[in-house]
This record gives C-alpha cells, structure tokens and sequence, in this order.
C-alpha cells in the first residue's frame, strides 16, 4: 500500500516518493534544552518515532535526525542566572530528554546535533547568503536576511508580505507569529552571550546565530540539500519554518524539503500546554506518580497528529487498559495448546485481515488511531475465536498471530514498551511465587483473610493474580494509582 501524506506546503495528501528510491532523509525540530521536555512537546517526539518506525518497517534505508537546540536567547538568559556557561547549563537538560525518550520506546536518532556545534556551518551559510544578495550587514556586526530577496517567502504559512518593508528587522528569537520582517542570521554579541560562552567570532563581527540558522545547516549538514520529511509542532510553520526555507533554498538554488509534517498541540485542562502557560506535566512526573510508560505511550499516540490530543487522567487510565488487553491477549496466544490435529479456527486469517487493515491505515497520513482500531478488533475477534475453540489451535495459526502482533508492535512500540517497564528479575519473580505459595497454603488452611492480604500486598507492587482451574497466573501491570 502506498503512503500518502498531508504536505502543509501544498496543503494536500500526496503520495510518498523520496528523492532516492528505499531512502528517506528526515528532519526533526527537536527541544530547545533550557528546562525539562514537557508531555507536549513528547507528543511531538512519538509522533517523530511513529515516522522512523513506519518507514523503516516499509524498508526504507532511513537517516534520522533530531536537533538539540542549546543556544538561543532562553538558554542564554538561564544560563547566565545561574552563572553556568550554555554547555553546562544544558547538558542535564537534554541527557533527561533523551532518558525519558528510552523510556516511553522512542528509538535513538541517528543524529542528535546541537547548534553549538555546528557554528562553522552556519557561518560559512550567512557567507553564501550574503554573496547571493539575500542577506545584509547591519552597523552592529548582525546580518539579516532579506525576505524581499525571495519572492517565494510565506509559501509553507501563506502568510501575506504585503506589510513586509526591506530594513524592517527582528532580532529577537522570541516574537508573535504574525511578524514578518527580516530575520536575524547572526546577532553581534552582548555582554551576557560572552558570559554564557556563547559568543564566537565570524567576518563580519563577534556574536552568535540566530535560532532558524541554526536548524538550516544541521539539516543540510546531517541530511543533505533536499529532505524527504521535515517534521515539527504546529507552531513552528511560523516563523521558523519559513524562515528556515528561505534561507536554505536561498542558499543552495534547490527545493529544502518535499514534505513537511506538522503535529497538532496537546491540551491539558482544555489548554494547550506550554512553558508560558505555566499547565506543564512531564514525562518524568507522570513515571514517578506511577503511570505505565506503554499506557502514556499509547495515549500519545491515540489521536491523529494533524488533530488535537487531548490529555488527562482519565484517557491516561483508559490508555492503561488497552495496553493490558493486549498483552493479556499476547500471553493468551503465547500459551495456547497447539494441536496439529486442531480444527482451522480462523484466528490466522483475521489476524492476515487485521494486518492489511493496519497497514491501510497507516499508509493514509500515519492514520495511528485506525490502525490501534485494526488491531484492537482484533483482538476481541481473537480472544472470542480463542473461547469458542478452548484455547486449542494448530501450531501455524498461533505462530502467524504473534508474528502478526509482533510486526504492528514495530511500529507502534506499546509491546515493547510494556516489556521493558515490566520486566521483572529473577530475585523479584523467586519472591512473587513465594507469595503466591503462601497464599495458596492460606487458602487450604481456609485462612481467607491472610490469603487476601497477600494478594492485596502483591496488587500494591503491580502483581495481578488470576486463578484458574489450572492454577494461579501472575502478570505484571506496571502501574501504580496517580497521585492525587
């Protein structure tokens, strides 16, 4: 099935074919490291993995990569109110972000570049920019790009440069969506840059680059002239992305991107969450308080990414459940009798269906929400099938639905997840099958009491007990009530 994705530069669904056949270039706009990631901006980053997992699982040979942006006014300012240069200051914040992404499954870039190492290029871009007449020297020692020199400036936004006069500047990278004036390429050094270690030299002054510089020559150093995919929030089509195309294609004579994705925002509390609006939770808050990393996964990944998300205990709850019933249903299947004399039950063919349903769905614009609805018909298909036939099915059957499960899991990641925050080692397993023996013990005795204090005290670390006529199952849930 071929993939079709919403361009925000046209506007439209269009089919996916890369600059070079089986690769795919992509781009992210990673955080800028001044303060811990929000649940927001992991909304984003999901999303970015969604993409990585996607197209690898299609085959393509995939370079990723994310930037770390560790230079810009807001590192800067917190770096110097704390007396820290910008490398101290940051390093914390962005080893955080990439802990907290291993643990909601989000696979490794091939490439995490930040800005204060790639000053060289963008330098040697302002030079390319101002030799081609698109960019211009200020008294100070700054340079600005000229958005009158690109007359396909607003293409991404559309936004209308009827106001836009030559000479009108900002400097600043902090500024409302709506201005569109000449940008900072480079900005002549002030006395807190120097304090902060982040002032370098360049031909035409000491200073530093400006946030949308900085983004053009990672990308073009790390992916190369043209992407495949630009990836990045809503909020950056403006200014930042088109800043980004103007400056990039000015430089280079050719297309900067072929398909730009933008993700929609998360909203708390039927707010948008973001740093200036004070509503942040974090990844590592909502760990601590006990929530699954699988089921806050899930919750991420549960709207489509051009539609808002919005998130909260309860769909956090709800997203806690889903994941259960399908690890519950993996377990299932993994402990099927398998009789080769079984009768065909079907539940191989409905996990083939369930496959190419999935697969549809992603291949139209990463459509996540049909394809969990793909796979979670599924399994209350599978587990009806698996009742009916008194968990006895032939051997291939079983075996194609956990390839099946495995093969979707690849993309989503929520199996994984659940693997890696439930594993349990050997020292706590001997201690659970302990308890269990002696809660079994208690239940002879007909001390009943005792027998449900254990099983409550088990609960309490995330040990669910399930008994049977074969005996007594344990599983790990991995999660713990939210505080509050």
């Amino acid at each position: 099935m071929r993939l079709r994705l919403f361009n925000t530069l046209t506007r439209s669904l269009e089919p996916f074919e890369p600059l070079e056949h089986g690769r795919a270039g992509v781009y992210a706009c990673g955080p800028t490291i001044y303060d811990h990631a929000h649940v927001g901006n992991f909304r984003s980053f999901v999303f970015y993995d969604l993409v990585h997992r996607y197209l690898e699982w299609k085959g393509y040979d995939v370079r990723f990569v994310m930037n770390l942006t560790d230079v810009d006014d807001k590192t800067i300012r917190a770096a110097v109110a704390e007396g820290k240069t910008i490398s101290e200051y940051t390093e914390p914040f962005a080893q955080a972000i990439l802990e907290e992404a291993d643990a909601l499954g989000i696979r490794r870039a091939d490439r995490y570049p930040r800005a204060t190492a790639y000053v060289d290029e963008m330098i040697a871009l302002v030079e390319r920019l101002l030799e081609k007449g698109h960019a211009y020297r200020t008294d100070d020692g700054s340079v600005f790009f000229d958005i009158t020199s690109f007359p396909e400036y607003g293409k991404l936004s559309r936004k209308n440069l009827d106001e836009a006069r030559r000479g009108e500047r900002v400097s600043e990278d902090e500024y409302g969506k709506d201005d569109v004036r000449d940008f900072a390429l480079w900005k002549a050094s002030k006395p807190e840059d120097r304090e902060a270690g982040a002032a370098w030299p360049a031909p035409w002054g000491e200073g530093r680059p400006g946030w949308h510089l900085e983004c053009s020559a990672m990308s073009l150093a790390e992916v190369g002239e043209t992407l495949d995919i630009h990836l990045g929030g809503e909020d950056l089509v403006f200014p930042h992305h088109e800043d980004e195309i103007a400056q990039s294609e000015g430089a280079t004579g050719k297309p900067f991107v072929r398909y730009w994705l933008h993700v929609r925002h998360l909203r708390f509390a039927d707010e948008k969450m973001s740093k200036s609006r004070g509503n942040t939770v974090t990844v590592q808050d909502l760990l601590e308080q006990g929530v699954d990393p699988a089921a806050l996964r899930h919750q991420l990944l549960s709207a489509h990414y051009r539609s808002e998300l919005a998130f909260g205990r309860e769909g956090l709850e709800g997203s806690g459940r889903a994941v259960q019933r399908l690890i519950d249903f993996r377990d299932r299947v993994e402990e099927v009798h398998t009789d080769p004399s079984a009768a065909i039950s079907g539940i191989g063919g409905k996990a083939e269906e369930a496959l190419e349903r999935f697969e549809g769905a992603l291949a139209d614009d990463l459509n996540v929400p049909g394809g969990l609805g793909a796979l979670f018909s599924f399994v209350s298909e599978g587990n009806g099938i698996l009742d009916r036939k008194g968990d006895r099915v032939p051997p291939e059957e079983a075996e194609r639905v956990l390839e099946v499960l495995g093969s979707m899991d690849e993309v989503l990641g929520l199996l994984e997840v659940a693997g890696q925050s439930r594993t349990v080692d050997a020292e706590t397993r001997h201690w659970i099958e302990d308890r269990i023996g002696e809660r079994e013990e208690a239940r002879r005795s007909k001390d009943f009491s005792r027998a449900d204090a254990i099983r409550d005290e088990l609960a309490e670390r995330g040990i669910v007990l399930e008994d049977s006529s074969r005996g007594t199952r344990w599983k790990h849930v991995g999660t713990r009530p939210l505080v509050g």
